[in-house]
C-alpha cells in the first residue's frame, strides 16, 4: 500500500510536468531494455533472490519511461507495442519460472507451491500494472481492450491453472479424505488452494464449480455411500443417527474452514442423501431399533435427533410422521379393545367404571404424545396432523355398543357431580381435566351426539342438585363455546341460568307462603321453573295427584300468576322427588322416592289392599309406567309393598298391600326406579335434528350458489356440517329429494344431475 500511494503521487506530478521532461524521442529499442531491467529486478524479488527493494526514484523512472513512450506522437507512440510487451513479460514468467516450479512437486508440496506462485503472480501483476498504469488509464479504454490486471490473470489461468487444476483437485480431495478419516491436515493450505480456484474464475464461480466443486460432491457421495452401507449393517438406528449427525456437523465445519460458502447446501445435500435418504426406509423401519422401537421405548432424545436429521430433507419427515400415526393408533386401539373386553367380562354396573378408565387413559395417551409433538418434533404441523388423525381413528369407535360421544359425556358428568363423582378430583385438577376432555372432543366426529348426551346428564345434575360446582359447570361451557361456537352451548347455558333464577324464585315463593294467612300447605314444596327450549324433552302424563300434592300445585300456580301472566306452566311429574315418612311396625323411616312412586304409596293411606286395575284407574297412568313403579316398590331391593302372587314380574291380576313389617338398618333410604335406557331416544332425537341441519345446509348453499351440480352440492354440504357431525351421503341424497318434493330445489331440465334453487 505504501508504494501504491507513491505511484499515484508520482504519476500525477509527471503528468503536470511532462512538457519539461520530454526532451528527446525515446524509441522502443532504447526504452524497453530499461523496462526489462526493472522487470528482472521484480522477478528476483519474487524469487527471493538477493535484491534490494524498489526505491521511489526507481519506480518513478520506470513509470516515466512508459509514460513518455506512450505520449509521443505517431509514429513514435508505442502504446500497442508496450501493451503486447506487458503480456509477453507475464507469459514468459509463467512459462519459464512458474510452471516448471510447480511441475517438479507433487501432492501437498505441489499445493504449497501453487499457493505460493498464485500469491507471487498477484504481486507481479499489481506492480507491473503500476509501471504500465498510463496504458490502463488511457490506451485500454480507448481501444476497448482487457485491463492490465485481467491480462495478467488470464495469463495465469491459461498457462498455469489449466494444466495444474486437475492435479491440484486430486491432491485436495486426498487431504479432505484424510481429514474425514480422522487425520490432521493443514486447513489454511486448503483454503488458499480454494482461493486459487475462485480467483481464476475472473469474478465468477464457474471455475471453482466445474473444476473442483463438482468432483468434491461426487467424491463425497461415494465416500458417504460406502459409510452408510457399512454403518447400516453394523449399527443400531440411534448409533447410526449419532454418526450421521456428527458427519453433517463436520462437513459444515469443513465449509466454514476452507470451502466456499456456496458449497454448503450442495455438500450437505449429498451427505444427507447418502446417509439419510438412501437408507431411510431401512433405518426408520428397523424392527429392533427404528422409529417404532424408539416410540415404544420412549427414546425421546433419539426421536429428537431423527427429527433434526430428516427435517431439512424434502418430504423426509413423511415416513416418520406416518409411523408415529400408526404407533399412536395402535396404542389407542389397544385401549379400546381393553375396555371392550373388560365390559364383556364384567357386569353392567362396572361398565360405567370401565368407560371412565378408558377416557382417563385416552387423556394420558394424548398428554404423552403431545409432549412428543412439542419437544421431539418441534410442534411440526405434520406431527400435529398425524396425532389428530390417529386419535380420530380410535376415539370414534364404540365400546360394547356405547358410542365414544356418550362415553365422553358420561365422563364429564362424573367429574362434575358432587365431590367429583368417582374421580375425587380437587378443584384445580377438575379444571385441568375438563380442559383435556374438551381437547379430546375435537377428535369426536359426532359432536352433536355428545352435546345431546351431555345436555341430558347436565339436566339431571342440575335438577337433582348433584352438580358439584357452578363455576365448573360454566367453565366447561366456556371451553365448549370457544371450540364449537355459541350455538353449540346456548341451550346448556340456558339450563344453568334457569337453575340460578329458580333458586331466587324459590326464595320468593317461600316468602309468599309465609306472608299468606290462608295458604298453609303442611308440606315443604320446592318448584324449579324450566324454559322449554333449553331443556331436553320429557314425558308428561295426566297423573291424578294425591290431594296433598294438588294443594301444593295450586298454591304455586297462584304465586306464579302474580309474577307473570304470559307463561303457561306444564308440570313434569317424572322429574319430581318426594320425601315421605313411612310408619312401619319396627320404626318409622324416611323414604326418598319419585313423585310417581309417592302417588302410588299414598294410595295405601286409604286402603290396605289394592289391585293392579284399581291403581291404574285411580292414578290415570299408562300400563308401562305403572308396571315400572310397582316393580320398584315390590320387586326391588326395598319391598315397601307386598305383591300377590310373589314373582319378579308385574301382571294385571296382581294385588298389592303395604308391607308394615319392612325394615332396614338405615333410617333414610332412596327407593330407585328401574333404569331406563335413554340411549335409543337420544340417538333418534339426534338423527331427527341432523335431518333439519342437512336441510338447512342444503338450502343455504343453493340460495347462495343458485345452480350447482349434485357432486359439488353433496361435498359442500359435508364440509358445512363436518364441524358438528359426519353426515351420511345417503341421508344427504334423501334430503335433496325431499327438498325437491317440497319445491325448495328443482332439477335442471337438460341435466338431471344439476340442481336449481327455487326462490
Amino acid at each position: 500500500m505504501y508504494y501504491y500511494f507513491i505511484a499515484e503521487f508520482c504519476s500525477r506530478s509527471l503528468e503536470k510536468s511532462h512538457l519539461i521532461m520530454l526532451k528527446d524521442i525515446i524509441v522502443l529499442e532504447e526504452g524497453w531494455p530499461f523496462m526489462e531491467a526493472g522487470v528482472t529486478k521484480l522477478h528476483r524479488i519474487l524469487e527471493e533472490l538477493p535484491e534490494p527493494a524498489f526505491e521511489s526514484v526507481q519506480y518513478m523512472n520506470l513509470y516515466t519511461t512508459i509514460y513518455n513512450m506512450c505520449v509521443q506522437k505517431p509514429p513514435h507512440d508505442f502504446s500497442q507495442q508496450l501493451y503486447d510487451k506487458y503480456r509477453g513479460v507475464i507469459d514468459d514468467y509463467n512459462k519459464q519460472t512458474v510452471l516448471p516450479a510447480i511441475r517438479k512437486k507433487h501432492g501437498e508440496y505441489m499445493l504449497r507451491e501453487l499457493v505460493k506462485r498464485w500469491a507471487n503472480h498477484k504481486v507481479l501483476v499489481r506492480w507491473l500494472s503500476r509501471f504500465f498504469d498510463y496504458l490502463d488509464r488511457y490506451f485500454v479504454p480507448r481501444r476497448n481492450l482487457l485491463t492490465l490486471n485481467s491480462v495478467g490473470l488470464t495469463s495465469f489461468r491459461d498457462l498455469v491453472y489449466q494444466e495444474i487444476q486437475s492435479n491440484a483437485k486430486d491432491a485436495v480431495l486426498e487431504l479432505i479424505h484424510k481429514e474425514r478419516e480422522g487425520e490432521q491436515i493443514d486447513r489454511s493450505l486448503l483454503k488458499n488452494v480454494i482461493d486459487v480456484y475462485c480467483g481464476n474464475g475472473m469474478g465468477e464461480m464457474v471455475k471453482y464449480e466445474e473444476d473442483f466443486e463438482s468432483f468434491l460432491l461426487q467424491d463425497s457421495a461415494s465416500y458417504y455411500s460406502r459409510k452408510a452401507s457399512k454403518w447400516s449393517q453394523e449399527d443400531s438406528c440411534p448409533d447410526y443417527m449419532r454418526k450421521a449427525e456428527e458427519c453433517l456437523k463436520l462437513e459444515k465445519e469443513r465449509v466454514t474452514n476452507y470451502l466456499h460458502s456456496t458449497t454448503e447446501p450442495k455438500l450437505l445435500g449429498k451427505v444427507q442423501n447418502e446417509l439419510l435418504v438412501v437408507v431411510a426406509k431401512q433405518l426408520i423401519e428397523n424392527e429392533h431399533s427404528g422409529c417404532r422401537a424408539l416410540l415404544r421405548d420412549d427414546k425421546m432424545d433419539d426421536l429428537s435427533r431423527m427429527y433434526k436429521l430428516y427435517h431439512p430433507i424434502l418430504q423426509g419427515l413423511d415416513p416418520v410422521a406416518d409411523l408415529f400415526k400408526q404407533h399412536v393408533t395402535a396404542e389407542g386401539n389397544a385401549l379400546i379393545k381393553q375396555a371392550a373386553d373388560a365390559a364383556i367380562n364384567q357386569d353392567a354396573s362396572a361398565g360405567g367404571v370401565q368407560d371412565q378408565v378408558l377416557v382417563r387413559k385416552e387423556i394420558e395417551l394424548h398428554d404423552k404424545y403431545m409432549v412428543y409433538v412439542d419437544e421431539c418434533f418441534q410442534k411440526h404441523s405434520l406431527f400435529h396432523k398425524a396425532l389428530k388423525e390417529a386419535f380420530e381413528v380410535f376415539c370414534n369407535k364404540t365400546v360394547a355398543g356405547v358410542s365414544s360421544a356418550e362415553i365422553l359425556a358420561t365422563y364429564c358428568d362424573n367429574i362434575l357431580k358432587t365431590r367429583g363423582g368417582s374421580e375425587k378430583l380437587s378443584e384445580e385438577a377438575t379444571e385441568i381435566t375438563l380442559e383435556k376432555v374438551v381437547k379430546l372432543l375435537v377428535y369426536i366426529s359426532d359432536k352433536d351426539l355428545f352435546a345431546e348426551f351431555y345436555r341430558k346428564k347436565q339436566a339431571r345434575r342440575l335438577l337433582f342438585d348433584r352438580s358439584g360446582n357452578d363455576e365448573h359447570e360454566r367453565s366447561i361451557l366456556t371451553k365448549l363455546k370457544e371450540l364449537l361456537g355459541g350455538q353449540f352451548t346456548s341451550k346448556m347455558e340456558g339450563m344453568v341460568t334457569d337453575i340460578t333464577l329458580a333458586k331466587e324464585q324459590q326464595t320468593n315463593f317461600a316468602d309468599y307462603l309465609s306472608a299468606s294467612m290462608t295458604t298453609k300447605l303442611g308440606i315443604d314444596l320446592t318448584v324449579t321453573v324450566l324454559t322449554t327450549g333449553f331443556w331436553p324433552s320429557y314425558k308428561t302424563s295426566d297423573l291424578n295427584l294425591p290431594t296433598e300434592m294438588v294443594n301444593c300445585v295450586e298454591a304455586f300456580k297462584t304465586f306464579y300468576g302474580t309474577i307473570t301472566k304470559h307463561r303457561r306452566l306444564s308440570w313434569i311429574y317424572s322429574l319430581g322427588t318426594c320425601h315421605i315418612s313411612g310408619k312401619f311396625d319396627k320404626k318409622s323411616m324416611e323414604l326418598v322416592v319419585s313423585t310417581y312412586q309417592a302417588a302410588v304409596l299414598l294410595l295405601f293411606n286409604n286402603a290396605e289392599r289394592l289391585s293392579y286395575t284399581e291403581m291404574l284407574e285411580q292414578l290415570n297412568l299408562s300400563h308401562e309406567d305403572l308396571v315400572r313403579l310397582l316393580h320398584s316398590l315390590s320387586c326391588g331391593k326395598y319391598k315397601i309393598l307386598i305383591k300377590e302372587p310373589m314373582s319378579r314380574t308385574i301382571s294385571k291380576t296382581d294385588t298389592f298391600e303395604f308391607n308394615s313389617k319392612f325394615t332396614d338398618k338405615m333410617r333414610r333410604i332412596r327407593v330407585p326406579l328401574p333404569p331406563m335406557d335413554e340411549r335409543k331416544k337420544v340417538v333418534e332425537d339426534v338423527d331427527k335434528d341432523r335431518r333439519y341441519a342437512i336441510d338447512a345446509a342444503l338450502v343455504r348453499i343453493m340460495k347462495s350458489r343458485k345452480v350447482l351440480g349434485h357432486q359439488q352440492l353433496v361435498s359442500e354440504c359435508v364440509e358445512h356440517l363436518s364441524k358438528m357431525f359426519k353426515p351420511d351421503i345417503k341421508m344427504i341424497k334423501k334430503r335433496i329429494e325431499d327438498l325437491i318434493s317440497r319445491d325448495y330445489l328443482e332439477r335442471d331440465s337438460e341435466n338431471p344431475n344439476t340442481f336449481k334453487y327455487v326462490a
